[in-house]
């Protein structure tokens, strides 16, 4: 080696890089690459001498466990952080018995079920799949099933 020193420098400089730039272009590559990065610098760190070794591999430590921390408390908070993790508790997003209420109601095609579409059902817009074929836009249409969030409907009669 040329100059180990700066061989060090460059691959923990070119490894935190790495490891930061995950948080944009996700993906684990950019961060496994990084991690190796951090982990030959202290290999090179070693092969310069023992103590530049142990320096190295604390430095690498303490700044991955500060990272782990400042990551866990100040990453949901910021702007990337709260488009990429949700706000609510995931009880919000259960379906409810509600559903199971439209069972045999009536309403009309809010648009052509082909067979999924919309439906306007007790003056609520509804997904629903048509049973037995293509239902045309505003045609009656009567709930026949109601299975979790999949609501069922066909043609009504009249």
């Amino acid at each position: 080696m040329e100059n180990p020193t700066l061989v060090l420098i460059s691959l923990l400089v070119a490894g935190t890089l790495m490891i930061g730039a995950e948080i944009f272009i996700p993906g684990a590559i950019l961060g496994t690459i990084g991690g190796i990065a951090l982990f030959a610098a202290v290999i090179v760190g070693f092969t310069i001498s023992p103590e530049t070794g142990f320096y190295t591999l604390s430095g690498v430590f303490v700044l991955t466990v500060l990272t782990v921390i400042a990551w866990i408390r100040l990453f949901p908070r910021s702007a990337i952080g709260q488009k990429m993790t949700l706000n609510e508790d995931g009880k919000a997003f259960k379906s409810s018995d509600s559903r199971q209420a439209l069972m045999g109601a009536t309403g009309i095609a809010a648009s052509e079920l082909r067979p999924a579409g919309f439906a306007l059902i007790n003056g609520k817009r509804i997904d629903v799949v048509a049973e037995g074929g293509i239902i045309e836009i505003d045609l009656p249409i009567k709930v026949v099933k109601v299975e979790g969030n999949r609501v069922v409907v066909r043609k009504a009669n009249g």
